[in-house]
């Protein structure tokens, strides 16, 4: 058996630009529904939506007849989760809050064997080596995997630089909910300054030849960010999609009708 490859890796590697879309529901059905929606690949989100392991795993493995390549978020940096993730068959992380070199580091090395790395051996266990069946598995598994890093704060920019000389950093994504936080802008991701900061960040990451990603619901801003030269660009979120959709055609037949909460952002979610 070969292992698989992985297109996504292979497609920001070469300046293709991939579409994606975040996962917070944690249903299979739904990312099943979703894998052949058209997207390039699918987030599922275990830092706020509510997946463990066991609902992540679901997820990978309904998505897996289609096109879209699955990326998990975990909630943390943390090897121990990382190595479960690896295990159960994710080639492709996204790393929340990296703020340093150090950091970028430390999740390059939790995707990687000893001597490289700091991941722990049970293959044997593991949907990801289809439990031994894979030729080669232990040496070659590296080449597929692709550690993508989230810088969030005014700290992660000032050591962007440095983080993207880490090797095995495949890319960087801006989390603009997050950094709109960091610098005074609660909820506000489209402020002036927060924009600036983030048009420099993709200037920067493409300068050192890596991958810039973004999410964005607002689809001008989006086009805006793939024009600047964003390579890995999510576009809307499930739960927001489901949600306004459904109080759109709510207020359609009662007018007078108001969803419970506010309308998020129409730069995207504040949780991101």
């Amino acid at each position: 058996m070969q292992l698989p490859i992985n297109p996504f890796k292979r497609a920001i590697q070469h300046g293709q630009t991939q579409i994606g879309l975040w996962l917070g529901l944690c249903d299979p059905y739904c990312a099943e529904l979703l894998a052949g929606a058209g997207f390039d690949w699918l987030l599922i989100d275990g830092e706020h939506a509510p997946n463990d392991v066991r609902t992540i795993l679901a997820q990978l493995q309904a998505i897996a007849p289609y096109p879209a390549h699955p990326i998990v978020r975990p909630p943390w940096n943390d090897p121990v989760r990382i190595k479960q993730l690896l295990d159960i068959g994710v080639q492709t992380l996204l790393l929340p809050m990296v703020q340093s070199a150090d950091e970028a580091r430390l999740a390059v090395a939790a995707t990687r064997y000893p001597p490289e790395g700091i991941r722990g051996v049970g293959s044997a266990l593991a949907r990801a080596s289809r439990w031994n069946r894979v030729d080669g598995y232990l040496k070659n598994v590296s080449d597929e995997l692709c550690v993508l890093v989230q810088i969030e704060t005014r700290q992660g920019l000032a050591e962007l630089d440095a983080i993207l000389t880490v090797d095995g950093v495949d890319g960087v994504f801006i989390g603009p909910a997050d950094l709109s936080a960091d610098m005074g802008h609660l909820g506000n991701p489209g402020h002036p300054d927060v924009q600036a900061a983030i048009t420099d960040a993709i200037r920067r990451i493409r300068s050192a030849d890596k991958a810039a990603g973004i999410l964005c619901a607002d689809e001008a801003l989006a086009r805006h960010y793939i024009e600047l030269g964003a390579t890995f660009v999510a576009v809307g979120v499930d739960t927001t999609l489901l949600a306004r959709q459904a109080e759109a055609l709510a207020k359609r037949f009662k007018p007078a009708a108001h969803p419970t909460t506010a309308p998020a952002s129409p730069n995207g979610p504040s949780v991101y």
